[in-house]
C-alpha cells in the first residue's frame, strides 16, 4: 500500500481526529479511504444518473432481449461492487 502525507492546519487536524473517534475508525486512514470510497460512490452515481437522464432525452431505442440481459448483468456487476 503506498503512502501519502498531507498537511493540515489544526482546526482541521482536529475535526479528522474526532470523527475517527465518534465514528469508530482505529486510524485517521481508515477514516480517509472511507471517505475517498463514498466520493467513488457518489461519482459513480452522479455518472449513472446523467447516463439516465440522457437516454430520457434521447431518441427512442427498441431493447432487444440481449439488451436486457446485457443490462442485468452491468446491474448485478455494479451491485457486487458495491458491497465490496
Amino acid at each position: 500500500m503506498a503512502t501519502i502525507n498531507i498537511s493540515l492546519p489544526d482546526d482541521m487536524r482536529s475535526f479528522v481526529e474526532q470523527q475517527v473517534a465518534e465514528q469508530g475508525f482505529g486510524t485517521t486512514s481508515e477514516y480517509v479511504r472511507s471517505l475517498i470510497r463514498d466520493a467513488r460512490r457518489e461519482a459513480s452515481d452522479a455518472a449513472l444518473q446523467r447516463k439516465l437522464l440522457d437516454g430520457l432525452e434521447s431518441d427512442t431505442v427498441v431493447l432487444t432481449s440481449a439488451d436486457w440481459q446485457a443490462i442485468r448483468a452491468e446491474a448485478l456487476q455494479r451491485a457486487a461492487k458495491r458491497a465490496t
